[in-house]
Formats: C-alpha cells, sequence, structure tokens
C-alpha cells in the first residue's frame, strides 16, 4: 500500500462516521425482471451465478477509468496485461458487505501473483467509499462512477445490466471478460477458481 494510501485512510479513521443504508432483499428475485422494473434499491438481487466466455467468443478490450476515492485516475491503462477482477459495489448494499471479505482475501491470495483488483462504486462519495475500505480491509482502489455519469458501467454495457450490483467481472490478460458473477460472490473459493482459470490460460490468450 502506498504511503500516501495509509495516510489517507489513517486520517478517514479519525474524521469519519459514516451512516449506511441497508439495500432490501424482498423484492422480485428474477434479474431481467429487476433490471426492467427498475426502482431504488439499487441493485440486482442475482444469486451468484456466473457465466464464462472462450477465448475465441470474447469482445474486445473494455476501456475504462475515473477517479478513486482518494482523488487519483485509475483505469485499463493500469491494468493492461494483467488478469484484473472488476467489482461494482456500493457501500449500503448488503450483498455487497457480504461478499467484501471474499474480495479481501482473493486479493491477498493473487496480488502477489500480479493480479490487479479494482472496484467500481455505482453510488457513494468519497468518505463512505472510504469508510467501507477501513471497515473492511480493502487495499485495493475503487472508481467513483456515480449515477449522472456512470462511465465504468457504460463501458462494460452488454456485458452486465447497468443496475448489477453487486456484479463481478474477470478480465483476461488483454483486457476482455473471461468470466461475469452477478449477484453476491457464492464465496471466495468461487472467486478463487475464476481467477485461476483465467491466469492458466495467459499464453493462450496471448495468441489471439
Amino acid at each position: 500500500m502506498s504511503a500516501r494510501r495509509t495516510i489517507a485512510i489513517a486520517a478517514a479513521a479519525a474524521a469519519l462516521t459514516v451512516g449506511l443504508a441497508s439495500c432490501s432483499t424482498s423484492e422480485a428475485d428474477n434479474l431481467s425482471s429487476q433490471w426492467q422494473d427498475g426502482g431504488d434499491k439499487g441493485y440486482v438481487a442475482g444469486d451468484g451465478s456466473s457465466a464464462s466466455f472462450p477465448i475465441g467468443d470474447r469482445g474486445e478490450p473494455v476501456e475504462f477509468g475515473g477517479e478513486t476515492e482518494f482523488g487519483e485516475q485509475f483505469g485499463s491503462d493500469d491494468t493492461a496485461g494483467s488478469v484484473t477482477v472488476v467489482n461494482f459495489w456500493y457501500a449500503g448494499c448488503a450483498p455487497c458487505r457480504a461478499e467484501a471479505p471474499d474480495l479481501v482475501e482473493a486479493y491477498t491470495e493473487f496480488e502477489p501473483q500480479g493480479v490487479q483488483f479494482v472496484g467500481v462504486n455505482t453510488r457513494d462519495q468519497a468518505a463512505q467509499a472510504k469508510q467501507f475500505g477501513i471497515e473492511f480491509g480493502v487495499e485495493y482502489p475503487s472508481i467513483l462512477d456515480n449515477p449522472g455519469g456512470r462511465t465504468v458501467q457504460r463501458a462494460f454495457a452488454g456485458q452486465i445490466p447497468l443496475n448489477a450490483v453487486p456484479t463481478t467481472l474477470i478480465l483476461d490478460s488483454e483486457g476482455r471478460v473471461a468470466h461475469t458473477v452477478v449477484g453476491q460472490l457464492a464465496g471466495a473459493s468461487q472467486l478463487r477458481t475464476l481467477i485461476t482459470e483465467t491466469l492458466e490460460e495467459q499464453p493462450a490468450a496471448g495468441k489471439n
């Protein structure tokens, strides 16, 4: 972790007290109907099911970027050449909070192997995103992709529904979507399997 980020987290811990709203899980559980119905709940209550895309069937590399909770620019240029985990979340979303320890566990395991992690916060301001990171020990950055812009979400349009939070994507070393998990992760083991599969295919991916 950079000295700047360490200092910022320490300052946030001393200064922030953020009330977090809870997201409801009582609405329709069908993904397509939730997406079509919309509403204010802000997330799609998926079941953690994943979809995988063979190397030859993947689309073009996805270019994305934005400002993190610490005011720094971060995007696909920073993850180029690396398998990357992209997690869409916001602090008041109960499934996002439930899966946070799984993401932290995977980050701790795979970051030394060169795997990049980035969050995409779809609702919060910087203060809330920082507080979430302190609470769960998140050390990777999150891009603030708030309503009104949603440039990162739109960059992945066609891969996931715009309101599908939480959602986790695994990008291959060329920046193409290899795996998607819509809804809360089934556990760190699910994420570990998807990351490992993507790491193992890197030589083959580079030939396409």
